[in-house]
């Protein structure tokens, strides 16, 4: 490649990262955005509290119980007996752990959306990144719900000392992302020379 080839390229990679880093930022703040109004509007008492749409398009609510139904089967096979209602499980004689919004991984989710669709690759990489991604988030949430109620009905004097399991999940989840986005990113990245 002569200079002139060399500064070309440089150029539209500079116009591809740049246009990368506007499309992350602006789909990060949608999603994560609109996840905390659609809060709002499916949440009685909310800001802008909707009840027609809050009864028929509730994605909140069903993520909420898509992950406190496989988190008791889980706190039951380690033998506890466990109830659940909409958005509390409670192990008998051991934890009640309420499921809020902020224990949903929408946060989570939503920059992993948005980096995988902001990101130049074929539709069908980043389709199949998109749905392992999102169910690793997933998988990942059940375990620590279901961890955090087997942790306390068993050490309960923990308790009240663990309030740090939302930072501590964060970060897991981001590390096996950030790995699975790099491992991701290189098979989909031609260096040319």
């Amino acid at each position: 490649m002569n200079e002139i080839q060399q500064k070309e390229a440089k150029k539209q990679a500079d116009k591809k990262a740049i246009k990368f880093i506007i499309a992350l930022f602006v789909l990060y703040i949608l999603f994560s955005q609109g996840n905390l109004f659609m809060n709002s509007v499916m949440s009685p008492g909310g800001k802008f509290y909707n009840a027609c749409i809050a009864e028929h398009f509730d994605y909140i609510q069903g993520l909420k119980t898509a992950l406190i139904i496989p988190a008791v089967w889980i706190i039951k096979l380690f033998g506890f007996y466990a109830i659940y209602n909409e958005m509390d499980v409670m192990v008998v004689s051991g934890p009640l752990l309420r499921i809020n919004y902020s224990c949903l991984g929408l946060g989570v989710m939503s920059f992993l959306a948005a980096f995988v669709l902001s990101f130049p690759a074929s539709w069908k990489s980043t389709f199949k990144m998109l749905i392992i991604g999102l169910i690793s988030i997933y998988v990942l949430n059940i375990f620590r719900i279901a961890g955090l109620g087997v942790l306390f009905g068993t050490f309960q004097s923990q308790r009240n000392y663990f309030e740090y399991h939302h930072e501590i999940f964060n970060v897991i989840v981001y590390i096996i992302i950030f790995i699975m986005l790099y491992i991701w990113i290189r098979k989909n990245t031609k260096i040319k020379n």
